[in-house]
């Protein structure tokens, strides 16, 4: 089995972000307004309409089975308005995604937003992880470790602020990928290009140089779209963590860290694959999210991350296996069984 673990909801009917611009106009009269949920009309029909063109489309043109999805990331943008705008925001927006693993179970796994906020406590998205994972059945979240839109005023991801939502992953046992959401400090930062991977780079930093896999051995977090920089400065985190005194990357940080597939371009797999041991690769694309076009240099769908695995001549049949399937199973502990 192929599972794609990293897919955004990006194709959504137009009334969620109706709901979504009421919200930020409610938000411009007064500041402090306090949101409630209310409903928004989206029948199963539609549902289908918006993924059975682009996603299920895309599972069968590029031969993969399942994908491991969840909300759009740029649209969580925790920025926005206040505690309440939040958890009204994604709740919604992680029905959505229940709803679409109900009408293709074999196609879509739920993983969820948080209602995360900036100067909020994370109790509220520790609840929710509850909801989703118990309730619905999901098995994972994404972690926004900036919710202020690329200002990093926040606490880092070692800070103790942190801990009652690692308290909950580790309960449930269930991973977290670490994915920041829309840019708002512009022009410094261009939201899927110098935001997405310096965060990445960063919460990589931030965990190495942290005692949160000291106090939560079993948390699993996942970077995204390669790691960041991680993989191609290999060298300088090694020697950082050498001249830091810590212990050597593969005794500490990457027992619990994982990087995924999103990077777009043969010799990036090609270093990723090399640098970083197999055993930490989740096979992901991100389709129809930060990158849609054509590579006129290859005629295929820069996105088209598994062609990339398949060419790549260092993995064994069992290397691929693993980066397909195996890791995946092994990380998202909660991926339905009955997938095979």
């Amino acid at each position: 089995m192929i599972i794609d673990c990293h897919g955004h909801y990006t194709t959504a009917p137009a009334q969620l972000g109706a709901y979504r611009e009421q919200q930020k106009s409610e938000l411009k009269k007064n500041p402090q307004h306090h949101a409630v949920k209310g409903t928004i009309a989206i029948s199963d029909d539609e549902l289908r309409a918006s993924v059975e063109n682009a996603q299920l489309k895309l599972q069968r043109e590029r031969g993969t089975d399942v994908t491991i999805f969840s909300p759009r990331a740029s649209w969580m943008a925790h920025h926005v308005g206040n505690e309440s705008t939040s958890r009204a925001w994604t709740e919604h927006c992680n029905d959505l995604i229940y709803r679409l693993t109900r009408l293709y179970p074999k196609n879509f796994v739920g993983v969820a937003q948080l209602p995360q906020s900036p100067g909020v406590p994370v109790d509220g998205s520790v609840q929710e992880l509850g909801r989703c994972v118990e309730e619905l059945g999901f098995v994972g979240c994404n972690v926004n470790p900036d919710p202020t839109g690329g200002f990093f005023t926040g606490p880092a991801l070692g800070d103790r602020y942190w801990y009652p939502l690692y308290e909950k992953l580790c309960e449930l046992d269930v991973p977290a990928m670490v994915h920041v959401s829309e840019a708002c400090n512009t022009p410094y930062l261009q939201t899927t290009g110098s935001y997405y991977l310096s965060a990445d780079t960063i919460a990589f930093m931030q965990l190495m140089t942290s005692s949160v896999f000291k106090d939560f051995p079993t948390l699993k977090l996942i970077i995204p779209h390669g790691g960041g920089a991680v993989p191609f400065h290999w060298g300088r985190f090694r020697g950082l963590a050498d001249m830091l005194k810590l212990p050597p990357l593969k005794d500490s940080v990457m027992k619990n860290v994982y990087f995924d597939t999103c990077v777009y371009h043969q010799a990036g797999i090609d270093l990723l694959l090399r640098v970083i041991p197999i055993e930490n690769i989740l096979f992901a694309s991100e389709m129809v999210g930060a990158v849609r076009g054509i590579d006129p240099e290859t005629g295929f769908h820069f996105d088209d991350t598994k062609r990339y695995i398949d060419a790549s001549t260092a993995l064994t049949a069992e290397q691929r296996r693993k980066i397909f399937e195996g890791n995946t199973r092994a990380v998202f502990k909660r991926f339905p069984a009955h997938l095979r």
